[in-house]
């Protein structure tokens, strides 16, 4: 576990995702949880001498199984975005892991089998702020990544922490995104709001302003790419040639090509499809 600055943590040791957690007189703040039931069991073991007070909650930036599958473990209240709300709802009261390959963390958990979700217990539908102490916390939906993407913002620390919208050393998941939607949240945290912030990855920690930038190039590349094939009426299945060449922007360590490789070809078709075929008006998920 990481300090980043004061009652203010990151833990990235954990498959899945970055996590954060915040302590106040009122209590913990936690920000997603481990895929792993058993890690999220060690992960609020690990929290319980960081000097907060009683009460916990848990932020869920997103509807990623990579950051929702340990939730129930956590065994507190959880907050999200009213989109990522409507997610669980569509979703089967439990997770059992088979299916899709969506190149997601969790695909290479052991042993995960059936998991019990549990779905947002508070929900809202643009900014939502926290009274835990002297110093407000903000929830901010920033769609982009997913519909119901949020940040979470520390005003007073000069930190906020924004989910899959950055990526470290790693391809996006595109399956559930908006890409113009992910441009401009991405436009937002470069401008003068958030000059100065520490930015927090969820999946790769704390990034520099150039890593921000590489991502809008990779988003805004993506974007035309896939408006030139809709262009022209390309099939679906046509997205697979864009995979080699996206793969070799990133310093992928060889055993990883393969699932990051099949991260982007999952992603790849299904945004194609919502976006440019879309069938029964599929929302998020």
């Amino acid at each position: 576990m990481q300090s980043i600055a004061n009652r203010v943590y990151i833990e990235d040791s954990f498959p899945g995702v970055t996590l954060g957690a915040i302590s106040a007189p009122r209590g913990l703040i936690q920000i997603d949880a481990p895929p792993s039931p058993d890690d999220s069991r060690t992960w609020r073991a690990s929290l319980m001498n960081v000097g907060a007070g009683s009460d916990r909650l848990l932020v869920n930036l997103d509807s990623h199984p990579d950051r929702t599958l340990g939730a129930r473990s956590m065994d507190c209240t959880v907050i999200a975005h009213e989109k990522t709300a409507h997610v669980f709802r569509n979703r089967p009261t439990t997770f059992k892991a088979q299916g899709d390959e969506t190149g997601a963390s969790w695909e290479s958990i052991p042993g995960l089998g059936s998991v019990r979700w549990a779905p947002p217990e508070i929900s809202f539908t643009q900014d939502m702020v926290l009274y835990w102490s002297e110093n407000p916390i903000h929830l901010m939906h920033r769609p982009g990544p997913a519909a119901g993407a949020i940040w979470v913002v520390l005003p007073a620390d000069r930190i906020v922490f924004v989910g899959d919208l950055v990526l470290k050393s790693q391809p996006p998941f595109l399956s559930n995104a908006n890409l113009p939607q992910w441009i401009d949240s991405l436009k937002v945290l470069m401008g003068p709001d958030f000059k100065g912030y520490t930015v927090v990855s969820g999946r790769g920690g704390v990034v520099t302003a150039a890593i921000i930038k590489t991502q809008l190039e990779t988003i805004k590349h993506l974007h035309d790419r896939l408006e030139k094939m809709a262009a022209r009426n390309a099939a679906p299945e046509a997205t697979e040639r864009l995979v080699e060449n996206l793969l070799g922007g990133y310093k992928v360590p060889a055993a990883r090509q393969k699932h990051f490789a099949q991260r982007l070809r999952y992603g790849l078709h299904h945004y194609y499809v919502h976006h440019y075929h879309p069938i029964n008006g599929s929302d998020d998920e």
